[in-house]
Order: structure tokens, then C-alpha cells, then sequence
């Protein structure tokens, strides 16, 4: 017989983890005002919430912590961070930084000016945050595939070239600081973009003289989508891929808490060597000196080391299949949600799953809501929420896609975890017809308002 597919890694330590009744799970999320972020997360018993810093480290990551230089200037840990990056993503230049959206926050300080149009695949909330902060403009360029969930596509996560070059034809250059391109594109669905639209995308920004920035939290993700989906790359190893796909990449902002398996960093890469020093002012003043940025000596060694394991296919298989198992359980269910399977979450269907709460009631907020009262599991809204007001009209901007995301830690939980989660959803999708109202915001932020609303049920 075949030999079964299995993890490429054993468990050395374990974490205990709490199940709860239904009881105290209706009386948690009403004292989080029907908000999952404000959970303890003691209440909460398969958290996936995000992929972000929580992942396991590995035994060689754990080891690097403890050669950490603290040093504030100048740091062999620093050094180490800086050979990594050099070899793995093949940038000369950068700044570390405490996590990815400090990352934006340096670079789109220098660069993002009142009024610029950034045209990009489905900017992430942060992103979408710093550019509209800014009195700047998102534009989303995604291919129109991404949008219809049930469609079989390979690399959903593609920019829609004609949609890009009619935003640089009708934008002066001087209006477009750089496009964004997300690698794997996160709100389509964690969906992989391929190698000849990287190569589209660069054409384009070529042609019309503006910088190419990768947002490159899932990078590894997404070149291992190339490596078994894209002709040509079958044979090519997922650092070579990745070396590519950097090469048409003016900047890169990162992450370090997904791709690069830590619980904490980032970093900004730059070509250009002034850029670069321009960056440096409002990393010192943000962040702290440029041979650290918030971040300590033993964090920058476990991500030097952790770019390194990110980058090898076994351990890149094993985390993928895990989500794609939970993809193929939900299917059996026929649980709706955003297909083929994404590269770090699945994006359950919000619409479909529950069709009679009304798209001012915040439907996969409702769906979030629903599916932790029932198991205990959390997970995040990629929907009205997140999508937050429009700046100029404050009217909710409504997505074209409600999606709850399930974002799974990497080497974290295991299949037997998967199956609670595919199970909980069902039940959810089996009584939709029960679940008619959703819910009302009481309290909001100005901007990113997912993250600190207050809600109440509207019935």
C-alpha cells in the first residue's frame, strides 16, 4: 500500500489547552461585546484567529535565542538577520522593525503623501490603514476570479493587469508612490500569486517608472503554490523560486510572524541605498537604532534561522496539507468557503453559510460569533468590518465577499484539531436557517475599528 502522508517534524513539548461549556462561552463573548479579539485566550479552545507570531519555533530557533547579541549597536544578531536576508530574498538593504505594520508605517512615512493613488491585490487592513491614514487612496487591482469563491482557479491572488496599467494611465507617476503586491494575497483568501503575474506586474511598473513593493508576509507560502502549481517550476527548489520572484521587487516589507516563524519582527528591504537612509530617520524615531528597530538580539537570530526552515518544501508541505485537510473535511461537509484551500487559513463562505442575516448585520462577524459559541474556536472577519467606512462618506464599504477566516498556526494544532473545526462549522451551516439577525455596532475607531468594536446583537 501507499505510504500516508505524514508531519515532517515530532512534538517535543505540549501546551494544555481548556474546553469550556456553551454556558460560559455565551457569557464570555457577551463581556467582549460580541468582539473575538477582546477574548481571553483562556477562553478559547482552537485559536485561529491569526497565523501571526503563533507558531511553534523549532529546537534550532530556540537555540539562536539563546546566542541572541543584545548589543544596541551593531549586533552579530543583527549581521545574522542581514546574511539572511541577503541570501534568501536577495535584498542588499534593510531595516528591522517590531512586526510588519511598523515595517509600512517607516517605509509609507517617507513615501505615502496625501492624495496618492496605490493600486495593489486586495490590500490587508493594516496596509489599507496606513495608505487611507495617510489621506491616500487603496486601489484593488485582484483578477474579478477572486471573487467568486467556488471557483477552481490556481492563483486567485493575481492582479488584473489591465485593471493595474489603467491606474498608472490615468495617474501621473508622481501620484503613485509604488504598487503593493501581496504575496500570498490575504484578504482574497490567502490565494498565491503565480510567477508570470509577478513578472506582469514588474513589466507594468517598469513601463511606468513607479516602485514595486512586495508585502511579503506569506512569500514562502506563496512560492511553494508556484513550485507545485506553475509549469516550469516543478523541478526548481522553493529558495530558488523565492529568489525569483524577488528579483523584480524594488521594496519589501515583512511580516517576520508568519513566513519567517517567530512570535515577533519584521523588516523593510530596499535597492536604493538613499531610500534606504531617508527610512532610517523614522525607523529611529519610530522603532529604535537601525541595527535593532524594536527588536532584540535573540528575536533577530530566531528570524535569521527561521527564514532559513521557512524556506525548505518539507516543512512548507506539511503546513500547507494541514489546511488543505481542513479544506477537503469541509468540503465533505459541503461547508462553503473560498476555494482551491489558501496557503495559511480557510476562508469560510459567510454569505452562503448564513443567507438570511442582513449584510448591515455584519454576516461574518455573526458567523465568527456562531462558531465560537459553538466549539470554542475563534477566528477573524475579512468582511464589512474590516472593509471599515468609506473616509470621505463614512457609509460601511461593503466587500464583495464576507469570509470568516481560519488562519492555522503553524505546527501548532493537529488533523484531529482540524476535524473539531470542520465539525463546529457544519453544525453552524446546518441550522442557518435558524440564524436570522446578526449584529449593531455600539462603539467604532476611526480607522481599523475591527480590532477594538463594540457590538450587540440587534435581536
Amino acid at each position: 500500500m501507499n505510504i500516508p502522508f505524514a508531519e515532517s517534524y515530532k512534538i517535543k513539548m505540549v501546551e494544555p489547552i481548556r474546553k469550556s461549556t456553551k454556558e460560559e462561552r455565551l457569557q464570555w463573548i457577551k463581556d467582549a461585546r460580541y468582539n473575538l479579539f477582546n477574548l481571553k485566550s483562556d477562553y478559547v479552545y482552537i485559536d485561529l484567529l491569526t497565523d501571526s507570531g503563533t507558531g511553534a519555533m523549532s529546537e534550532q530557533q530556540w537555540s539562536a535565542l539563546m546566542l541572541g547579541d543584545e548589543s544596541y549597536a551593531g549586533a552579530r544578531s543583527y549581521y545574522n538577520m542581514k546574511n539572511a536576508l541577503k541570501n534568501i530574498l536577495g535584498f542588499d538593504y534593510f531595516l528591522p522593525t517590531h512586526q510588519g505594520r511598523a515595517a509600512e508605517n517607516v517605509l509609507f512615512s517617507v513615501l505615502v503623501k496625501e492624495g496618492n493613488i496605490v493600486p495593489g491585490n486586495s490590500h490587508f487592513d493594516t496596509t489599507k490603514g496606513h495608505i487611507e491614514f495617510r489621506k491616500a487612496h487603496a486601489v484593488d487591482c485582484t483578477i474579478d476570479e477572486a471573487f467568486d469563491p467556488q471557483l477552481e482557479h490556481p492563483f486567485k491572488g493575481n492582479v488584473d493587469l489591465n485593471k493595474l496599467e489603467k491606474v498608472l494611465k490615468e495617474n501621473p507617476k508622481e501620484q503613485i508612490p509604488f504598487i503593493v503586491l501581496t504575496i500570498t494575497n490575504n484578504t482574497a483568501g490567502g490565494q498565491p500569486v503565480s510567477m508570470e503575474n509577478i513578472r506582469g506586474v514588474s513589466a507594468l511598473a517598469k513601463k511606468y517608472d513607479v516602485k514595486l513593493l512586495f508585502d511579503s508576509a506569506r512569500f514562502a507560502e506563496n512560492a511553494y503554490f508556484i513550485k507545485i502549481r506553475e509549469e516550469g517550476y516543478a523541478n526548481k527548489t522553493i529558495k530558488e523560486i523565492v529568489l525569483e520572484m524577488f528579483q523584480h521587487a524594488d521594496l519589501a516589507t515583512m511580516s517576520s510572524k508568519k513566513d519567517a516563524i517567530v512570535n515577533m519582527g519584521g523588516f523593510v528591504c530596499f535597492r536604493d541605498e538613499e531610500l534606504l537612509k531617508k527610512a532610517s530617520t523614522f525607523n529611529i524615531m519610530f522603532e529604535g537604532y537601525i541595527t535593532y528597530g524594536g527588536m532584540s538580539g535573540r528575536d533577530m537570530n530566531a528570524l535569521a534561522v527561521g527564514l532559513d526552515e521557512g524556506t525548505e518544501f518539507d516543512y512548507l508541505e506539511t503546513r500547507i496539507k494541514q489546511v488543505e485537510y481542513l479544506g477537503s473535511k469541509l468540503a465533505e461537509y459541503g461547508v462553503p468557503f473560498q476555494r482551491p484551500a489558501g496557503g495559511h487559513a480557510i476562508f469560510l463562505d459567510a454569505t452562503k453559510i448564513l443567507p438570511n442575516v442582513p449584510k448591515e448585520e455584519y454576516i461574518a462577524q455573526t458567523l465568527g460569533v456562531e462558531l465560537y459559541l459553538e466549539a470554542g474556536i475563534r477566528g477573524v472577519e475579512i468582511g464589512t468590518l474590516l472593509a471599515d467606512r468609506d473616509p470621505d462618506t463614512r457609509e460601511n464599504r461593503y466587500p464583495k465577499l464576507e469570509l470568516l477566516r481560519l488562519a492555522v498556526p503553524r505546527r501548532v494544532y493537529t488533523n484531529n484539531h482540524m476535524d473539531v473545526v470542520a465539525a463546529a462549522a457544519k453544525n453552524v451551516y446546518d441550522r442557518r436557517n435558524e440564524i436570522t439577525s446578526g449584529y449593531k455596532i455600539i462603539t467604532e475607531a476611526p480607522i481599523m475599528r475591527h480590532f477594538t468594536v463594540e457590538l450587540d446583537r440587534v435581536k
